[in-house]
């Protein structure tokens, strides 16, 4: 490790051979529990050995060919949530279990034992719905929904569980010289099933516990389509595995992944839905270990049974998927959430793991990137030129080259002199920086962050005890263990401005390459057996690593404003949970068609399992895209949670006014668009945070009794009220839209022209085209003006898109607040408004009674689509200034026309409102 202190380290150290990782076939306890389950040892519940506590059922389980007893633990928690736990009854010392990520002390529902047969025990909640019916010979468990069985536990025998063991050297200085010799017979077993050493490539892996992982069989009854376990570059829908073929959940810096691969990329939560006709389920997997994910579903099939003359017998056989999870250590804790709905499903994974985040509204405008901006000039320059071409973005971005040698928290004196000067500038046009910290430090005793966490021992270790060394950008570097409450609480501090110089209030925060990445270490990550606080092996938390750096730095940012102001974390590495402090991407994607259109199934998948905060980088961080590949990526991107463009270093500059005048003219107007549905987004988030509604959904979610919807990735539903279909094909003239719901209405949002749902249609896109649209029945509201920077627009007048149902209504919502600080939930300082449109009248209400925030905005537009007669006349009513309820009037009549001109300016003046005004401009659109 001497000479990585002087050499040189660049991309080409993280841009390696993708042979370095692991498949199923060089993971040994995947072999062992392949090797294991083939001979088909079976495990038995001693419901003799049954014991009800407060919370909790308990009882043995026994393998039959070891003969050791395993303890189940079953849980009834709110919401129709089953808690299963299986550990050792005795375990030689106690193994890990996942801490931090359950939001709280759990509300459990009191489980009542039901009557059942000599060799089953039944548990039902209180209102005797779902049971949770186990079977004693072979151990099976059994979840019924009105008496309906959803979902059985360990009904294909695959529970597996290797217990802790005396390694074999302890064990040969305890035994005679004969039984010693018996030991190294088995040598050769040991070492092919990697039991306590593992080889590969150049790397031995020495395991202090020996062989610790865990097994479990999930049957998911009358199931075809199951969904989650993220992250891979992979289709929304799971794919079924087949031997050596799982689904891995290992957290790795794989630059430029492949697509369409199950191997593990940047972050992993272990949680998966399954979704048919009238009910969606979920498993959550608590393990933070390296785990195998092995899918099969059987479709239904009808087969022929007896052939009578001209009749044939059938028979039905329902569909059935099968769920097979493997971890490498810990214990057995799942959730097994039994919706029914997808909502309700959203909902109980938020009850165990929170919601997601309120952002600040600036970080839901445009982020620029790039590897590097070279110095303060630079981002003077690139700055400037958003303003020179009219184009509104929120923040610049530094990447490692901002800091000295790769010392983060610190400033390049030559390319960097002046950081306050520079974010002075950005706060002018209420902009923000954000710059990047990674958890490696590098080796520098002059180093403060490094001198100050070696004295305090806050450095991950090796298994000789001394702090872990290894290779990142900096050179030599050691980790900072974020397992470690005092090692965040010291990092969180880091961020306090007379610690960080430099720093101001509009610097925001940058996690990468906390997998953790290790260039030149097995996988290009932390050696298993490295040593954490409470002497845990990072075997036993690999995938929670970057999850604590998350949360150490949002806890730094709240910190530093004495708890006032909401942080902005972007993090690479991501666990169950991380929705709870920030914002996750895809990681290094490559400028090509293909990880353009693979960026939406992932983003989905990300969405699904709690993520709401997730964008890809926009025009792909490896490469250089041509510009309709740009173009299309920006149009994709506006649509996206979070929305930046990022590059490497080494490609061409890609500023968006760099293409020619109608490129910059396109992504101007993409970038814009986004800006002007800030309303709607920000109102989305609101939903997100505070019922776990995804804000980007699969259709299925939406249409969860459409089965036409359960496969389709390559469009999406924005909230409930818009439906985008990116174009991810080079010149593409036509894309084929499918627009679900047969009793739905469709609005073109930029031609207003609207077709009946239930069926694919043609929509002709020229390069200025993304087809965007709204559902019959929604109002979204929209700012009728675009400035610079969300800031720019605080009071910027509001637009409503009133998109009328077939029954000529429609319904929807307005959150604001300050924006930046959590006086919304401490004070109730927000405002919540519901606007409903029925029989001719638009009602702008209070939707949240307890909301308060004053507000100078007025309603200065109104488009309404979808109305079966041109309108003769529009008149406001107000109860007066602390009325909760206005009126917006439509009538309609045969004899009179009123003209556009009318309809743009009428007479009457706005009117006032609690909080907001209505209506400067009244548009219309008819329905043919």
């Amino acid at each position: 490790m001497e000479a990585a202190k002087k050499e040189k380290i660049s991309v080409d150290d993280e841009a390696v051979d993708k042979n370095i990782f692991k498949n199923c076939s060089n993971i040994a306890f995947y072999r062992r529990q392949k090797k294991q389950l083939s001979k088909k040892s079976t495990c038995r519940a001693v419901l003799d050995s049954v014991t009800t506590g407060k919370d909790s059922t308990s009882f043995q389980i026994i393998n039959k060919a070891t003969k050791i007893p395993l303890l189940a633990e079953v849980y009834g928690l709110e919401g129709n949530i089953f808690r299963l736990k299986i550990n050792e009854e005795s375990p030689l010392k106690p193994r890990y279990e996942v801490r931090d990520v359950l939001t709280s002390k759990l509300s459990t529902v009191r489980l009542i034992s039901c009557s059942g047969d000599k060799g089953s025990l039944v548990l039902a909640d209180g209102k005797g719905d779902l049971k949770f019916h186990v079977t004693a010979d072979p151990f099976k468990v059994d979840l019924v929904s009105e008496e309906d069985i959803v979902m059985s536990v360990n009904s294909l025998g695959q529970l597996y569980f290797e217990h802790l063991q005396i390694s074999p050297k302890q064990r040969a200085t305890k035994e005679n010289e004969d039984d010693a010799s018996v030991d190294t017979s088995q040598q050769e077993n040991q070492n092919d099933m990697g039991l306590w050493e593992e080889k590969f490539g150049k790397f031995v892996d020495i395991k202090a516990n020996g062989p610790a992982s865990i097994g479990l069989d999930f049957s998911l009854h009358g199931f075809e389509h199951l969904y989650g376990i993220p992250q891979h570059a992979e289709s929304h829908q799971l794919k079924n595995t087949g031997d050596g073929d799982a689904y891995r959940l290992y957290n790795l810096d794989v630059y430029g992944y492949k697509i369409h691969d199950k191997m593990g990329i940047y972050g992993s939560v272990p949680y998966l839905l399954a979704h048919k006709l009238g009910r969606t389920l979920g498993i959550f997997w608590l393990n933070a270990s390296e785990t195998l994910v092995e899918v099969n579903t059987e479709p239904t099939v009808e087969y022929t049974l007896t052939q009578m003359g001209s009749v044939a017998a059938k028979q039905k056989v329902r569909s059935r998927a099968d769920v097979h999870w493997m971890s490498e250590s810990g214990i057995i804790d799942v959730f097994l959430l039994m919706g029914p709905t997808p909502s309700d499903v959203f909902r109980q994974y938020s009850h165990l793991t929170g919601t997601q985040a309120m952002p600040p509204l600036f970080s839901l405008g445009y982020h620029q990137c790039r590897w590097n901006y070279e110095d303060e000039q630079d981002v003077k320059a690139v700055d400037a030129g958003f303003d020179e071409h009219d184009i509104p973005y929120d923040v610049m971005w530094l990447d490692i080259e901002h800091t000295e040698g790769k010392r983060y928290f610190t400033w390049d004196k030559k390319r960097f002199p002046n950081p306050k000067r520079m974010q002075e500038l950005l706060r002018s046009k209420t902009r923000k920086l954000v710059v990047i910290s990674d958890p490696h430090v590098k080796v520098d005793p002059d180093y403060s962050v490094y001198a100050k966490a070696k004295e305090q021992g806050f450095f991950v270790r090796n298994r000789e005890g001394r702090d872990l060394e290894g290779v990142c950008w900096p050179g030599l570097c050691s980790y900072l263990d974020f397992t470690n409450p005092k090692v965040r609480e010291w990092y969180s501090g880091l961020f306090a401005f007379p610690v960080y110089q430099g720093s101001t209030d509009i610097l925001f925060i940058w996690n990468d390459m906390n997998e953790p990445s290790v260039f030149r270490g097995p996988e290009l990550t932390m050696q298993k057996n490295a040593i954490h606080h409470g002497n845990w092996e990072h075997r036993e938390l690999h995938n929670i690593y970057g999850f604590y750096q998350q949360m150490a730095t949002a806890e730094g940012l709240i910190r530093r404003s004495k708890g006032k102001e909401r942080p902005f974390v972007l993090t690479r590495s991501f666990f169950a949970g991380s929705q709870k402090y920030g914002a996750v991407w895809t990681g290094d994607n490559r400028s090509d068609w293909s990880y353009l259109k693979i960026s939406i199934p992932m983003l989905l998948t990300l969405s699904v399992t709690g993520i709401s905060f997730c964008g890809a980088d926009v025009g792909g961080f490896i490469g250089n895209p041509e510009a309709e590949l740009l173009v299309r990526w920006y149009q994709a991107g506006a649509y996206q949670p979070f929305f930046r463009g990022h590059a490497t270093m080494k490609t061409k500059r890609r500023e968006p006014w760099l293409f020619g005048e109608e490129h910059t003219r396109l992504i101007r107007d993409a970038i814009r668009e986004r800006y002007a549905l800030l309303p709607y987004w920000y109102s989305l988030f609101y939903r997100a945070h505070k019922t776990a509604e995804p804000i980007m959904r699969p259709l299925w979610v939406e249409f969860p009794n459409e089965l036409e919807t359960f496969g389709i990735e390559d469009e999406y539903m924005l909230g409930s009220a818009l439906l985008v279909h990116p174009v991810t094909e080079p010149k593409a003239a036509v894309v084929d839209v499918f627009l679900p719901g047969s009793d739905e209405v469709w609005y073109d949002s930029k031609t207003f022209a609207h077709w009946e749902g239930a069926c694919t249609v043609k929509i002709p896109v020229a390069l200025d085209t993304i087809p965007v649209f709204q559902r019959g029945g929604s109002v979204v509201a929209v700012k009728t003006t675009v400035g610079k920077s969300t800031g720019w627009m605080t009071e910027s007048p509001y637009g409503l898109r009133v998109a009328l149902s077939s029954q000529g209504s429609a319904v929807g919502e307005l959150y604001l607040d300050d924006g930046h600080s959590f006086q919304y939930c401490h004070q109730n300082q927000f405002l919540n408004r519901k606007f409903l449109f029925c029989s001719g009248v638009l009602i702008n209400s209070c939707a949240d009674e307890r909301g308060r925030y004053p507000s100078k905005c007025v309603v200065e537009q109104i488009l309404v689509l979808g109305l079966r007669k041109q309108p003769s006349s529009v008149t406001t009513h107000s109860s007066g200034e602390e009325s909760s309820h206005s009126y917006l009037i439509i009538c309609s009549c045969k004899h009179r026309h009123i003209s556009r001109e009318e309809m743009i300016s009428p007479k009457a003046d706005a009117m006032c409102l609690p909080e907001a005004q209505l209506t400067r401009a009244f548009w219309w659109s008819q329905a043919y």
